[in-house]
């Protein structure tokens, strides 16, 4: 892999582990505050960072071809 994707994905893997350390905040408030469902926000975080995560996933296996690039 080049370094220009490797790169990028470590900026993503970055990117990743902020928004998880924001939903687990999200979920300590919430803990704190006797709710006793996650938040709305608690959800689209952990929706965002699963997307990031297949993105970095795509970023790390070799592509077949590189018709695409």
């Amino acid at each position: 892999m080049t370094d220009v994707y490797e790169s990028l994905r470590e900026k993503l893997q970055i990117i990743s582990d902020e928004i998880a350390d924001l939903a687990m905040s999200d979920i300590r408030n919430s803990i704190e505050e006797g709710h006793k469902k996650t938040s709305n926000i608690e959800k689209r975080l952990t929706r965002a960072r699963r997307s990031i995560e297949k993105a970095i996933h795509l970023l790390e296996t070799e592509p077949e071809s590189d018709e695409f690039i």
